[in-house]
Parts: C-alpha cells; structure tokens; sequence
C-alpha cells in the first residue's frame, strides 16, 4: 500500500510541477495547450490514484477510471496534434488522420458508461462482465497510443527526431506499462495487485523525458532548463544505485549458495566491489567520457555555457598577475576539452614565438618567426588547426606547413591562436583529450571565445608589468633628481671656493677650509652615489645630536653668500635622533633659497631657533620677493614646480617637508608677494631613537 501511496504522488508531483513550469512560460501556442492540458489531467488522475490507495471506494475507484480515461483522451489528443502538424509539413499521410479521432471519443465514451454502470455493481472491478470490458477497453487506448507513437516516429524526419525521440520514449513507456498491465489483467480476469503499484514510479519516469523534448520544441512554449551539473551528478547517482543493487544481488546469492565459505566470500566480494566503485568513481576518463554521453544525448548544445564560462573565470582569476598566470591560461582552456596539457607561445621583444609556460606537456625551446607559415596561417585565417585532421587531410589547410618545433611535442592535438585587437599574442598547443572525441563548431566557438578572454588577460599581464618596470624607472629617476639637487648644492660650494682661490690662495687659513671644503663635498658625493646604487636614502647614519648645532652649521656654509644669515639660538640642548647630515643639508637648503629670494642691497636672513612645548622650532625669514597664497596652495610642495626658471629644480622644499614630516614634525610657510618668507619648521624633541628611525625609512620610501 505505501509503495503505492509513494509512487503516485511522486508522479503527481513531477507533472504537477512540470504543468506550472508550461504554465508559466506558456505563449498561446497550440501545441503548449494541448501539453499543459495532459500534463495537468495526468497529475490529477495520479491524485486520484493516491486517493484510491488510501481509501477504497466505488466512487474513488469511479474517479480513478474517468481521469484515466481522460488523461489517455489528453494524451491522444497532443499526439494527435503533432501527428497532423508534421502531415502539414509534408510528412507521409495516414489514415489515422481521418479514422483516430472517432475511434477513440467511440471507446472513451463506451468506458465512461461502463464506469456510471460500475457505481452499482460494488466489486465489478475485480469481477466478469463488464469489469472485462473495461480492460478491453483499457488494453484498446494503449495499442491506440502505441500506434500513434509509431505513426509519429515513422513520420519525424530523421534530422528532426533529436527533438522529439525522448517524448516518444517518455510516453511510449506509459501505453507500454498500460500495454502489460491490462493484457495481464483481461487474462487473469482481474489486474495484478504489485503491477498496480509499480505504475505510479512508471509514470513518472516519463515526466523528464517530455521535459527534456519540450525544452528542445520552443513551439511548445517551455523554458525548463536543466543544467548539466545536474544531470551529470544524477547520471553517476543511478549509476552507482544500479550497480550496488547488482552487487546487493550477487553478494546475496553468495551468501547463500556459497557453502561454508559463503560469508566470508560475502565480505570479501563487498568490499571489493565497493574498491572497485570508489576507482570508477573517482577515474577522470570515466568521468570525461560520461559528460560526452549526457552533452550528446541529453542537450541540444554541448556545453552549459554559464557553467564554463564561470568556471574559466574562476581559473584565469585564481591567483595573481604572475608569470602564473600563463600556466592557468592553458589549464582553463584544456578544462574545455577534456585535454591533458599544453603548451603556450608567447611573441617576444625579439617579434619571435617561443613557449614560455607548459602545463602537463613536454616542451621545446625552439622558435617560430613571424614569417612561419603557421603564423601567417593563424593571423590571417584565425583557424584552430586540429593537427589529426591535418595529418589526415593536409589540403583542408591550404598553405599551412607545421614546422617540427610543434609536431615533435607529445600528443599534440591543437593548435589555439590567442589574438588581442586583431594581434597575434601567441598560440596554445593542446595535447589529446583525455578521451577520444572530434570538436565541432561548437567547440571551436567555445575554445576562440575563451583565446580572446586569455589574451585580454594575457595583455593586461603584460601591461602591468610595464606599469611596474616604468614605476621602478620613475623611482629611480627621483631618486636621482634628489641626488642631483644636492649635488647642486655641493656644486655652489665648490664654486665659491674656485672663485676666492685666486684671490686667497696665499692665505693658510682659507687654504685650510678650501681643503675642508673640498674633503666634506667629496664625502657627501660619495655618499649620494652610494644611495643612487643602493635606491634610497641611508638611514644608517641617525644618532643623537642638537638641533642648534645642526642650523649653525648650516648658517656657517652660507655666510660667504650675501645677503648673511642672522642666527639667533633662544634654546640650547635641543636634542633629536635623526641624520645630521641630511638635516644639515635641508636647513642649507632653505636659508638658501632665502639668500635667492632676497638678494638686493637691503636684502635680510633671519635664522631663530628655540625650544617651544616639547619642540624645537625653526625660523628662516627673508624680505625677498615672496609668493602668492595660489603658488603655496598649489605648487610649492609639489615636486617640479619651481618659481626660479631653470635656476632651480623645486624639488628642495618637497624634500624637505617629507623628511621633516618622517621626524613627526610639521613645517608651515607664510609669505606674502614683494614682502618676504617666513618658514617654520617644528620637530619634536626626545624621540625614541627606534621608532624615529622607523618613520625616517617609511617617509624615504614614500618620497622615492
């Protein structure tokens, strides 16, 4: 009773569920109407079946007959319909066409009477009389079914029965099973119990089989999609039930019939047929092989093309930008065809195609040149070439001669190019799939449409890595403006020195600081040089020292120039950790720029240093020439921008800020046109040598 229970509404769900799915996507067509119609009656006549399962009566058993009737009316009719449509189409004639339709509404309404008679005659169903009748009449619609089914059949074009075969294996199952029961029943005189309760899983075996043909009939209106994953992973599922039920059945008959041996032969042949399910399982070539098996038989197009364009998505994306990502190239691409590996050519800077990435594959170091005939052969025809028909057919290739570097590689199978904006970037060489298959145009859509997505990938590989070798360039080439600029400074020493030579060559004292001059600028270079090679500013050299010391020093290398600095020092003993000499050296920048600035007869350098709050503070102030709020706004800090013509770089007080600002200061300027400069610079006093140190590495690195 409850596998009956079970089997019937399984049914009446799955037509039930496909009559909304019709529904749904239904459009008016003639052909969807008469399929909604036997789908939504089938799912009723299934409820009444459960209905009779779980309480017999003579009026459930009365509904029961009148919906069977009707579903094999409903049926009738659809069949009916396609067989006349394929009539207009220019199939061969029958007479069926003309006989079909009365017979059938004759013997409907013959049943249906046998039925009202039967509500009075308790017990009929198992009975003489007319209960024979009835199966007569019952056995009559499925020969009529399985007529009309072969009618179809025999009417369908060959290239059209794609479409159709699973419908008339899905129905032709039902009027074969009604075929069995009722001849069984009208011989028994009654219908057999376990035949009975069977026919509900019968049933509904034919609902995805007129799914799948109403997915390949857009006239029929239904949009059911079923995805490959689906039925690939049901497929294996089945599979694997119908062979444990196998090998339930034949460890069964060895534990019986197996002697003394018979459990342990048991054991023994479970577990390993359970080890050989777990390989078959677990075996890629089955696995390939059985996605051709559902691709081919169950689908109009091959491929789930939103399963394997997320999937190759997935596989180019998975990773970084890296020479790895060629690797992935190939394997996204193979994944497509079930092939083992392959190789990828790449053209270099040298215009020659060389293989820089192999996945799974052997690989040869030999080079192709652009004028290779299967270069020219991929730019101009943009072909996949199948080296196998190839082999076979070398004249379907007009021109094309595969040079030895690529028929040499093991298995090689095809040959993919790779284009960007009508540019050849290279090419893959696939090797043989792992199952035997030949690629159609379906494939060779797939497999071009994935080269394009891999060669924008590929080119924007390529383009970062320019990015980032030009990134370096620039690094190195501010690096070097910074060095120069203090070689600019070095150079204004020497100058001085050169100039006051001739006339204070006689005198000790200057010739003393020519040569400590001379000495620190050489010093200096040496270390600039020293930075230029290693990329970055040295930070080595931070220790303690004091700030006044620092700004006198600086004061005291420009007091040769006019107009003289002025040196105040309100504070003493102001002490940081950081490098002197580069400290030193943005303090001689910035006086000097106020000696550039104010150089005229009344020209004025003010240079204070004092202690204020914890912080050293700084004051250059000059009466020069000033600038405007728009040039401290917008250009001043800005690397470049200079209002000294080719005299200066404007690099200098950029320079200066990161570095004060790598110290945890700060440094602010107020100027106004024609009145002078005032530069403050605040750094804080005590600092952690450690943490100082960190932040003098991290604002060189962001300056370079």
């Amino acid at each position: 009773m409850y596998i009956g229970i079970i089997g019937y509404s399984f049914a009446a769900f799955l037509f039930l569920l496909f009559s909304v799915l019709l529904l749904t996507t239904w459009r008016g067509r003639i052909e969807g109407t008469y399929l909604l119609v036997a789908s939504v009656v089938s799912g009723c006549w299934a409820l009444s079946a459960v209905a009779l399962e779980v309480k017999y009566s003579v009026t459930t058993m009365a509904i029961y007959q009148i919906l069977e009737i009707a579903k094999n009316v409903a049926w009738f009719a659809f069949l009916y319909k396609l067989l006349k449509s394929l009539k207009e189409a220019g199939g061969n004639d029958s007479g069926l066409l003309i006989y079909a339709p009365g017979t059938v509404l004759v013997v409907s309404a013959g049943l249906i009477v046998l039925e009202l008679v039967s509500l009075f005659y308790p017990g009929v169903w198992g009975m003489g009389g007319i209960a024979s009748l009835q199966l007569a009449g019952h056995l009559g619609f499925a020969v009529a079914g399985l007529t009309l089914i072969e009618q179809l059949f025999r009417n369908t074009r060959p290239e059209s029965r794609w479409a159709v075969k699973y419908l008339y294996f899905g129905i032709g199952l039902l009027f074969s099973y009604d075929f069995f029961l009722y001849a069984d029943g009208l011989l028994y005189k009654e219908i057999d119990r376990d035949f009975w309760l069977a026919r509900g899983f019968i049933t509904a075996f034919a609902v995805p089989m007129a799914a799948i043909a109403a997915a390949r009939n857009p006239s029929w209106s239904v949009r059911v999609f079923v995805s490959r994953r689906v039925i690939f992973h049901a497929t294996v599922l089945f599979a694997t039930a119908a062979y444990l039920l196998v090998m339930s059945a034949v460890g069964y008959y060895i534990k019986f019939y197996g002697g003394t041996w018979g459990k342990a032969a048991q054991v023994i042949f479970f577990f390993t047929a359970l080890a050989v399910l777990i390989a078959l399982l677990f075996s890629v070539h089955l696995r390939s092989r059985l996605r051709v098996f559902v691709s081919k038989h169950f689908f109009n197009y091959k491929y789930d093309y939103r399963d394997e364009w997320l999937r190759f998505i997935n596989t180019l994306s998975d990773g970084e930008l890296d020479e790895r990502l060629r690797e992935r190239v190939i394997k996204a691409i193979a994944d497509i065809v079930d092939s083992g590996g392959g190789n990828l050519w790449l053209k270099d800077d040298a215009s020659l195609y060389r293989t820089v990435s192999q996945w799974q594959s052997s690989t040869t170091k030999e080079a192709l040149t652009e004028n290779s005939s299967i270069i020219e052969f991929m730019r101009e025809r943009d072909w996949i070439i199948d080296l196998f028909e190839y082999a076979r057919s070398p004249g379907l290739y007009e021109n094309l001669d595969v040079p030895e570097a690529i028929v040499s590689l093991q298995d090689a199978w095809l040959v993919l190019p790779i284009n960007f904006h009508s540019n050849l970037l290279g090419f893959i060489v696939l090797n043989r799939p792992r199952s035997p298959r030949m690629i159609n145009w379906e494939d060779r859509d797939l497999l071009k449409t994935a080269a394009q997505q891999a060669g924008s990938y590929l080119t924007l590989m390529q383009t970062t890595r320019a990015l980032l070798e030009a990134n370096q360039f620039e690094a190195f080439n501010r690096l070097s403006a910074f060095v120069v600029h203090d070689l600019k400074n070095l150079i204004a020493q020497l100058e001085l020195v050169v100039k006051n030579a001739e006339k204070h060559k006689h005198n000790p004292e200057f010739m003393d600081d020519a040569v400590k001059t001379v000495g620190n600028a050489t010093h200096k270079m040496s270390k600039l040089l020293a930075q230029l090679r290693s990329g970055r500013f040295e930070i080595g050299n931070s220790k303690e020292f004091y700030i006044e010391e620092a700004v006198a020093q600086a004061v005291n290398e420009l007091y040769h120039y006019k107009p003289k600095p002025n040196l105040k020092i309100k504070s003493n003993y102001m002490q940081i950790v950081a490098d002197k000499d580069r400290f030193t050296a943005i303090m001689v920048h910035l006086i000097k720029n106020s000696q550039e600035a104010a150089q005229s007869d009344d020209g004025r350098i003010d240079v204070c240093v004092e202690e204020i709050d914890g912080h050293a503070v700084i004051e250059i102030e000059d009466n020069g020439v000033g600038m405007d709020d728009d040039f401290i706004e917008n250009r001043l800090f800005r690397p470049f921008e200079t209002t000294k013509g080719n005299a200066g770089m404007g690099i200098g007080v950029y320079e200066t800020r990161e570095y004060i600002k790598s110290l945890n200061g700060s440094m602010s300027v107020n100027s106004q046109l024609h009145k002078g400069t005032t530069f403050t610079i605040k750094v804080p006093l005590g600092l952690d040598k450690a943490d100082l140190e960190e932040n003098i590495e991290t604002g060189s690195e962001a300056v370079l």
